[in-house]
């Protein structure tokens, strides 16, 4: 299963520089890791985000924005966000920030 390249350099872009940043092939997708933690990643052509249960209902709400299913299973703090969702580099932005605030209330691994 093939994933956007060009996402995925565009998500690589906005977390650089960050310490404990580990990038994963996975799923088919990549995945980037923060502190041994899924932040966020590409499948498809779709963002992943990690924005935990909180925030889960109102990014949801946001438009090209979809229940994480990869299983067959809806999984709770995890959403799928088109491309037309991502399409500037602000609303990449405004998409990642969510999944970092979250993944920084975690322990690291």
């Amino acid at each position: 299963m093939a994933f956007s390249e060009q996402l995925a350099d565009r998500v690589r872009r906005e977390l650089a520089g960050r310490r404990g940043l580990v990038e994963k092939k996975m799923f088919g997708g990549v995945a980037f890791m923060l502190h041994g933690n899924m932040c966020c990643g590409v499948l498809r052509e779709d963002l992943v985000v990690r924005v935990g249960p909180e925030a889960h209902s109102a990014e949801l709400r946001r438009p090209h924005a979809r229940v994480m299913d990869f299983t067959h299973k809806p999984m709770k703090g995890y959403l799928y966000v088109g491309p037309k969702g991502v399409a500037t580099a602000a609303s990449l932005r405004s998409r990642l920030k969510p999944a970092l605030a979250f993944v920084a209330s975690l322990p690291r691994k």
